[in-house]
């Protein structure tokens, strides 16, 4: 993970094309998360066991608790773009001249965001190889 201090100084289109490069994974995941459940919908309708149900339930959950967590990342990175933008807009001779605080926090918890995803989707899959 690649981490940048939070007193470092970007230029306003490199904070742009990051926001721009997150949202679209992020909404990605979301379409991920879609087909996921689907999935989950067919093991459904074949089994009926507990240990089936049981672990059904819980990448259910993760599903949803995922779901919650990328509404969120979508959320503020727009509004850390919009904040830019404001700017922009409120001083546009400026704006060419401005750094403005790199938002590592937010960098941060794509990030890790980003790793949880791919330790959800190997265990996912285990799962559907297991039962499908």
């Amino acid at each position: 993970m690649t981490t940048t201090t939070s007193n470092q100084r970007q230029h306003i289109d490199d904070l742009h094309f990051e926001h721009a490069q997150w949202l679209r994974e992020l909404r990605f995941y979301k379409d991920e998360l879609k087909f996921f459940t689907t999935r989950l919908e067919e093991v459904a309708s074949r089994y009926t066991s507990m240990e089936v149900l049981k672990e059904l339930e819980q990448f259910q959950n993760q599903l949803l608790i995922e779901s919650n967590v990328l509404d969120e990342l979508i959320h503020d990175t727009n509004e850390h773009e919009h904040y830019l933008a404001s700017y922009a807009i409120e001083n546009p001779v400026a704006i060419d001249h401005v750094a403005f605080e790199d938002h590592a926090p937010l960098r941060e918890r794509v990030e890790r965001n980003r790793e949880l995803q791919n330790q959800f989707k190997k265990s996912y899959l285990r799962f559907l190889s297991k039962w499908l």
